[in-house]
């Protein structure tokens, strides 16, 4: 008869791998096995490794409830996307899902996704979802520069992680990409061009983006030597229509800029509208260069140059940090700048003046 460690198919009654099976199949002690499946620091990655290979071998899946009592977790990450977001986090909710959900499937974990329709619905659903053990931490996106979901998980010792940034980062683990460097390198590319008027449509209030991408393009303007004009800075707009009337009022100017750098490619698309209503053909007479990388903004005539983002990478590494942050690695510890990638379309090109 083999024994348990000849046997990887050996069950109790059952019909279960046990932690009991793998220790013994293994060769360790049942303490060991437990804390390399749990992610426990003292443990070496080559008997992590080690301990979880044999576990896929073997079809050992540990019970939730048990391993909820013995460790104070349920390996779950948490994310609550407020829909009543200006466009209701799409269209890169399925890649950013997707990255999150392959990150915490690769350590063992679930992810646990909830939809909110206000600021004040968002906190009672990270407090009812922690409180109810249904996620250990949270993936914090599109952060403000006041954030009460940043506040309310302090008061809470609750873990989480942002997608951004925020004024105050005390105890804050986070993930961003540079797009204040995106801003400043689009106004270079411009100024290479022989733009010098060159027009700044903000996010909207409130969010840190919005600040980090007005301040690229102010230290764009600056690196190139040129003189800031308020007059150049057009009211807010994150929605089509609102950009094609924030860009009007630019375009209207008796000296009107001869580009438009605009924070999300929604209100780029608008760009598009106010420069047709003015006779203007975007990419000769006006260039426009945005930030997002929108599938649909490939499709605008012509193709928009943006910014992009891997927004499943980003999942990715939102995912990762938060389970190290619940093993007990220090927040701030866990920090880090991804930059975006510029993809060049058809809407910028020379100054008219340099043609």
């Amino acid at each position: 008869m083999q024994n348990a460690r000849e046997a990887p198919g050996n069950k109790h009654a059952t019909g279960r791998v046990t932690i009991i099976d793998l220790a013994e199949h293994l060769g360790l002690a049942k303490g060991t096995v437990s804390r390399a499946l749990n992610g426990y620091p003292d443990i070496s990655d080559g008997t992590r490794l080690r301990v979880r290979n044999a576990a896929d071998q073997l079809g050992y899946r540990p019970l939730s409830h048990a391993q909820a009592i013995r460790t104070g977790r349920v390996r779950s990450v948490g994310l609550v996307l407020q829909m009543n977001e200006h466009d209701g986090h799409r269209p890169f909710v399925a890649d950013f899902l997707a990255g999150v959900s392959a990150a915490a499937s690769a350590e063992d974990w679930s992810l646990t996704v909830a939809t909110a329709s206000s600021d004040a619905e968002t906190l009672k659903l990270l407090d009812r979802l922690a409180q109810e053990k249904k996620a250990d931490g949270f993936i914090l996106p599109r952060t403000r520069l006041d954030d009460p979901r940043v506040n309310r998980l302090r008061e809470t010792g609750t873990p989480f992680v942002l997608y951004g940034r925020t004024d105050d980062l005390t105890g804050c683990a986070w993930y961003d990409i540079e797009s204040e460097a995106a801003m400043a390198q689009a106004v270079a590319h411009l100024v290479a061009q022989g733009h010098t008027r060159i027009g700044f449509v903000p996010g909207a209030e409130g969010y840190t983006y919005s600040k980090l991408r007005l301040e690229g393009y102010l230290a764009g303007l600056t690196g190139a030597g040129i003189a800031f004009d308020p007059e150049l800075i057009a009211a807010s707009a994150v929605a089509r229509e609102d950009g094609a009337a924030a860009v009007g009022v630019l375009l209207d100017l008796p000296n009107p800029p001869t580009a438009i750098l605009c924070s999300v490619d929604a209100a780029a698309a608008g760009t598009y509208d106010a420069a047709r209503r003015r006779g203007l053909k975007v990419g000769s007479d006006l260039s426009v260069i945005s930030y997002d990388g929108a599938p649909e903004s490939q499709y605008l005539d012509p193709p928009l140059s943006t910014f992009t983002v891997d927004v499943r990478a980003a999942g990715e590494r939102l995912a990762n940090m938060l389970i190290r942050q619940c093993r007990g690695e220090d927040p701030e510890t866990l920090r880090a700048l991804a930059q975006a990638t510029f993809r060049k379309g058809g809407s910028d090109g020379p100054a008219p003046h340099a043609a």
